[in-house]
C-alpha cells in the first residue's frame, strides 16, 4: 500500500503544471464568468444537476477540458475522456457500449470529445442515438466554428456554450497560484521579479495552458541559492531564454502596444519602409498577434493608399490571409512584403475623408427619404406610390451617364469624394471632372 501511495505521488509529480494545477471545483476555475458567474445559465445547470449535450467553443487554454471534468465531478457521473485524434468508430463503439452498462446500473455517463471536429461525419452520426436515448451526455470541445464543423443533427441535440480566451489578469491569477499551490510550486520558495508573471501571461496570449507551461520551464530553469535555503531564483535573461523573446515584451493592451501600432502606420504613411518594417519587427518579436498587425495594414490600404494604388488593398487582404494560413514565423515575410508594398505606394486619404464628411451629414442632417426616383417598386401599391418613377438607367445611354438626382434636396450639390491625384487616382480624379461637367451640361 505504502508502494503504491508513493508510485501515485510520484506520478503526479512527474504531471506537468498544467495537469497538476487543473481545477478541482468551480471556485478554482479561473475565467468565463458570463457563463459560470452567479445565476448564469450554465452555472445553475451543474448546480442543479441538470446537466445536457453541450460543445464547448472556444481557443485553446481557456478550461473547455477541466470544465468538463468539474461537472463531471460535481454530478457523480461517470467520465469517459475521449480524444477525436487517436479513436475511430471501433473505440466509439466501445465506449458507447459501456455507457449502456452504467446506464443498467443508473449511472450516468459523461462522455468528454476533445478536438470534436476532428471527427468526419460517420464518426459523429455514431454518438446520435446514444444522445437521443439519454444513454450519455455528450461534452464536445473545438476551437473551430461548431457551425461548419460539427453535423447538423448533433448540434441540434446539443447547447453551444462560447468560452472567451483568458484575460491577463485571469492568467496572471492562475500563475499566482501555481506559485502558491503544494501542487504546484508552494513548498519551494521562488523569487522573480514582480512583473514576471504578467509578462508570462502576455506571452500565452490567452492561453492558461501555455503560461503554466512557461512558468514551469522558467522555473525548472532557474538558478538555485544554496546560501537561501535552495531557492529557485528567475531572471529576466532566464525568461528571455524560455520564450525565445528579447526583452521586447510589452503589455499588448498598454501604452507600448499603442506607440508601436502607431509608429508602424505613421511610418508607412511617410513612405519610410526601413522605419516600418522595424517598426514591424518590434511588434512581431514581441509576442503580437500577427493577425492584429494584418488588420491594420488592411485598414492602411484604403485609409492612406485608396485609389491612388487600387493593388494596396489585394496586397494587404493576401498578406491577412496568408499569416492565418501561416502563423508565425513564417508569416512575417508576408507582413514585410505588405508593409513595403504601402510604404512606397502614392498615398491618397480621399476616401478616408469621404466617408468621415458623410458620416458628420449621416449623423447630424435630418435624415430624408431615399429619393423616389431611385426606389424599388417592386409591388404595385409601390409603384402606384410613384416609387422609381423617373429613374434613368444609365446603361441605356450612350454615354453611360444620367443627370438623375440620387441625394436628398438639402445635400444637392455636397462633393464627399474629392481625388488627391496621386498615382492612379489622378485619372479618377479626370474621370469625376468629366462627369460632372457633363451633368451640368445637361
Amino acid at each position: 500500500m505504502d508502494q503504491m501511495n508513493f508510485g501515485d505521488l510520484l506520478y503526479t509529480e512527474m504531471q506537468p503544471l498544467a495537469e497538476r494545477l487543473r481545477p478541482r471545483t468551480l471556485e478554482e476555475f479561473v475565467g468565463q464568468k458570463h457563463l459560470l458567474g452567479p445565476g448564469k445559465v450554465l452555472r445553475k445547470m451543474i448546480e442543479s444537476d441538470q446537466i445536457s449535450s453541450m460543445i464547448f467553443w472556444s481557443p485553446p487554454g481557456s478550461g473547455k477540458t477541466s470544465l468538463a471534468r468539474i461537472i463531471a465531478s460535481h454530478t457523480k457521473a461517470s467520465f469517459i475522456d475521449f480524444s477525436a485524434v487517436t479513436s475511430g468508430i471501433k473505440e466509439i463503439r466501445q465506449v458507447m457500449q459501456q455507457a449502456e452498462e452504467n446506464r443498467r446500473y443508473g449511472e450516468q455517463t459523461i462522455v468528454f470529445v476533445d478536438e470534436i471536429h476532428r471527427f468526419n461525419k460517420a464518426q459523429q452520426d455514431a454518438f446520435l442515438p446514444f444522445v437521443e436515448k439519454g444513454s450519455i451526455i455528450l461534452i464536445g470541445a473545438t476551437t473551430e466554428n461548431p457551425s461548419f464543423e460539427i453535423n447538423g443533427a448533433l448540434l441540434s441535440r446539443c447547447k453551444v456554450f462560447v468560452l472567451h480566451a483568458l484575460g491577463t489578469e485571469e492568467l496572471v491569477e492562475i500563475l499566482q497560484r501555481a506559485l502558491r499551490d503544494p501542487r504546484g510550486f508552494g513548498n519551494q520558495k521562488i523569487e522573480m521579479e514582480p512583473d514576471m508573471p504578467e509578462l508570462i501571461a502576455n506571452f500565452a496570449n490567452g492561453d492558461a495552458r501555455a503560461a503554466l507551461s512557461t512558468l514551469e520551464m522558467v522555473i525548472l530553469n532557474g538558478e538555485i541559492d544554496g546560501e537561501n535555503g535552495g531557492a529557485v531564483r528567475v531572471s529576466r535573461e532566464t525568461l528571455e531564454q524560455c520564450i525565445s523573446k528579447k526583452s521586447l515584451l510589452y503589455d499588448k493592451k498598454g501604452e507600448e502596444h499603442y506607440n508601436l501600432i502607431s509608429a508602424l502606420h505613421k511610418s508607412m504613411r511617410n513612405s519610410d519602409p526601413d522605419a516600418a518594417v522595424y517598426w514591424l519587427a518590434r511588434m512581431l518579436e514581441a509576442g503580437e498577434d500577427p493577425l492584429y498587425v494584418a488588420r491594420r495594414i488592411v485598414r492602411f490600404a484604403s485609409e492612406d493608399v485608396g485609389l491612388a494604388d487600387p493593388q494596396a488593398l489585394p496586397q494587404a487582404v493576401a498578406a491577412y490571409q496568408a499569416c492565418h494560413y501561416l502563423g508565425m514565423p513564417e508569416c512575417n515575410v508576408h507582413l514585410t512584403q505588405a508593409v513595403v508594398y504601402l510604404s512606397l505606394a502614392p498615398k491618397s486619404n480621399a476616401l478616408y475623408v469621404a466617408y468621415g464628411e458623410a458620416r458628420e451629414d449621416a449623423q447630424t442632417q435630418l435624415a430624408e427619404p431615399v429619393p423616389l426616383v431611385i426606389r424599388n417598386g417592386v409591388t404595385q401599391l409601390m409603384r402606384d406610390e410613384k416609387y422609381g418613377e423617373g429613374y434613368q438607367y444609365a446603361h441605356d445611354t450612350e454615354e453611360k451617364l444620367t443627370n438623375m438626382q440620387c441625394l436628398p434636396d438639402s445635400l444637392l450639390g455636397r462633393e464627399y469624394y474629392r481625388p488627391a491625384g496621386q498615382g492612379q487616382e489622378a485619372a479618377y480624379k479626370d474621370r469625376l471632372e468629366k462627369i460632372k461637367e457633363w451633368k451640368k451640361s445637361k
